[in-house]
């Protein structure tokens, strides 16, 4: 493998300033008090449950912001919303309307009632839970050109549509909403001014394909995943890669911070979920899975994680029901 450029320092790489690596080896003096404490809390809490959401593989799922609320994306077209009693999912409502896969979806930032899915139809659809209606239907380009389309929320309608000039992987905003990031195929985080979609820098993150990106709710940091099976963690000020997170042997397919910015979970082919103390990079805990998982999300308020899984090798088999999301965390006596 080759030695992968977030691993690298500013002079090794030619580079200094924003944008550039910073030297991450440090010798750790044994696991922190967080790291003892919330490993003391897993130890009891290590129970992962299934809950049968949909027909066909779960692509994506997420929290409301209140945490109160669950929601899947699926290939069976349909969006499931789940319930969080106690220890427990069950199942309020099942959207239907999408005329393909539901690829992705998340919530409001501030409203816990509404959420939006995207769909292999081309088009994006907001849903309410209070009425389980779609309140919104809009249509995109939605090919694989990449083009970025920018829809108001008010109005429903596009606002800009941006054409790229190399492969957009994943897309999102900063804390602030002031800058728009973009992960691509090339390696590269590209970063604009929002709303002016003005270019404000590139960022070599990795030498290969940069494939997810997420920031932590404390606005200090952000993580890119990679198809070298690295995950980086960069400081969102500085825009430097002060850490490299790498017991994934898989291209890194989903991330996720905990409410308190202190952990990050990072899935991949591997059939474990790493969970890592984001301050070291220390490994913390690891969740076990059967097949290779390609969403993950933390609860809000909670140190529990939703995930969900591939299809057991690649086929639907009797001793495994397809379309199901775990939630991992709960007592192991629930």
């Amino acid at each position: 493998m080759a030695v992968p450029a977030a691993a690298m320092g500013p002079s090794a790489l030619g580079q200094s300033g924003p944008g550039s690596m910073a030297p991450w080896c440090s010798v750790s003096s044994g696991p922190s008090r967080y790291v003892l404490g919330m490993q003391e809390l897993f130890r009891g809490h290590s129970k992962t449950r299934e809950f049968l959401a949909h027909s066909a593989k779960v692509h994506s799922v997420a929290w409301s912001c209140d945490g109160r609320r669950l929601a899947s994306g699926s290939f069976d077209k349909t969006a499931s919303v789940f319930l969080l009693e106690k220890d427990r999912l069950v199942k309020e409502n099942n959207y239907r309307g999408h005329g393909d896969s539901v690829d992705q979806l998340c919530w409001h930032p501030s409203n816990p009632d509404l959420f939006v899915t995207a769909s292999g139809d081309k088009t994006i659809r907001i849903w309410d839970v209070r009425t389980t209606k779609c309140i919104a239907t809009v249509n995109t380009k939605g090919n694989k050109d990449d083009v970025v389309t920018f829809i108001d929320a008010k109005t429903h309608r596009s606002k800009a549509e941006e054409q790229f000039k190399f492969e957009v992987n994943e897309i999102s905003w900063n804390n602030d909403n002031n800058m728009f990031f973009l992960t691509n195929g090339n390696g590269c985080i590209n970063i604009l001014s929002y709303p002016e979609l003005k270019p404000v820098q590139s960022i070599n993150a990795h030498p290969s394909n940069c494939i997810c990106i997420k920031f932590d709710p404390m606005g200090k940091y952000f993580a890119t995943g990679s198809a070298d099976a690295l995950v980086s963690l960069w400081d969102v000020d500085e825009l430097v890669c002060v850490r490299c997170f790498s017991r994934l042997d898989w291209p890194v397919r989903t991330l996720s911070f905990s409410h308190d910015g202190k952990m990050l979970a990072s899935a991949s082919e591997d059939h474990f979920i790493d969970i890592a103390e984001v301050e070291t990079g220390d490994k913390l805990w690891e969740v076990q899975c059967e097949s290779p998982t390609f969403t993950v999300a933390w609860h809000p308020k909670r140190p529990l994680l939703a995930f969900a899984c591939d299809d057991k090798d690649g086929k639907y088999d009797s001793s495994r029901e397809a379309g199901t999301v775990k939630l991992f965390g709960l007592p192991n006596d629930s």
